[in-house]
Order: C-alpha cells, then structure tokens, then sequence
C-alpha cells in the first residue's frame, strides 16, 4: 500500500481551491485513488465516497475493528459531542468560500461517516469532520495518472486542536496506515471496478 502514497508536494504543487480556503491546515496524507477513468469523471468518485455503502472501514474486519475502538474512545473522552463539531467548536469552512464557490455545487455529505460537503467542482471536492481532538478536511482531486487518463487523488488536511490534538493524530498515525487507509483503499477500488463494469454493461 506504500506505492500509493504520494509525497506532500503532489498535492500543495497543484492550483488547487482548496488551498485559498484552508491554508491554516496542515497535509496530513496524500493518495492515488486505484480509480482510472477519463477527464470528467471526478462527479461519479464523488457520488461513489458519498454512498459509501461499506462504511469509512471498507468492510474490512481490521478497519471496522479499528473503527469501533475509535468511536468506543470518542465516547469515553467525550471527543465527539455535537458542541465539539463543525458549527460547534469550529467554524465551517463554507464561511470562507469566495462567492463562485459558495454559489457553485456544494456536493453530498458523506452517508457513512461524520463528513459534510464543503463545495464542489469539476476536479476538486472537499469535505470536513471536527470533534475535540482536530478540524479535519478530505480533499479528492482529479488529476492526470500520466498515460493518457486520470484518477482520483486523496489529500488528508488536518488543524489539531491545541495539544490534544497533536498527540491524537500522532498516537492513530499507525493505526491509519496498517488498518484503515489499506482497508479504504481496496474497498474504493473494488467499487470503482464494479461501478464501471455496470456502467459499460448496461
């Protein structure tokens, strides 16, 4: 899975929007989606991330694993409260869209998983999650793979809440890339695979 992961630099070189918006958070992560497909297919990942009909764990035992003991421990330390959330603690980013983007497609909430939309357009969406520990942003983007098509490239952008939050995202580092990230990543390509077999079928 460490062939998927993608320098910093592959994501902060490109012109995206998000940049303009969430400056003040930091790169946590950056991946290839296994998600080939052609110039403006960017609507169908994002509509795919937002079914979501595994779950944030992929349907992988490890992940859903990992995940119940992180929503077990988001309970005992009262991380994940609805005050502690966006419009809660912090602020959405929405508030800080320019008005071509707050008037533009905002994009669906995650079915799964505590994301909710920030705004969408023709290579880029972004959504956010916050509780106690961090602010947090994932960012999908379209991108040429280099061969003539494209796929989808994930960005993790993070802002810890003080020092709580530094230590969180430290303490899970490991647990991100031996369980949850590996489980993510097959379960976004054996759906993309299943979706565009249908697609082409149908």
């Amino acid at each position: 899975m460490s062939d998927l992961r993608l320098p910093t630099t592959a994501h902060t070189s490109r012109p995206w929007r998000i940049h303009e918006i969430a400056a003040d958070f930091g790169v946590e992560d950056v991946w290839v989606l296994p998600t080939p497909g052609g110039p403006d297919d960017l609507h169908l990942l994002v509509r795919q991330m937002a079914d979501g009909r595994k779950g944030p764990d992929g349907g992988n035992p490890v992940g859903r694993f990992l995940f119940a003991v992180r929503w077990k421990l988001g309970a005992l330390f009262g991380w994940d409260t609805p005050d502690s959330g966006v419009g809660g603690r912090v602020a959405t980013l929405r508030d800080r869209l320019p008005d071509d983007l707050r008037e533009g497609p905002r994009g669906p909430d995650l079915g799964t998983a505590p994301f909710t939309s920030v705004f969408q357009t023709h290579d880029e969406w972004a959504a956010e999650c916050a509780n106690k520990t961090m602010h947090g942003v994932m960012h999908i983007g379209w991108v040429p793979d280099g061969n003539g098509g494209y796929r989808g490239q994930m960005a993790v952008l993070v802002k810890p809440n003080g020092r709580l939050g530094s230590l969180y995202m430290l303490g899970i580092k490991p647990f991100r890339y031996l369980g949850v990230y590996p489980a993510l990543m097959r379960s976004i390509g054996r759906r993309w695979r299943e979706d565009t077999k249908r697609r082409t079928t149908s």
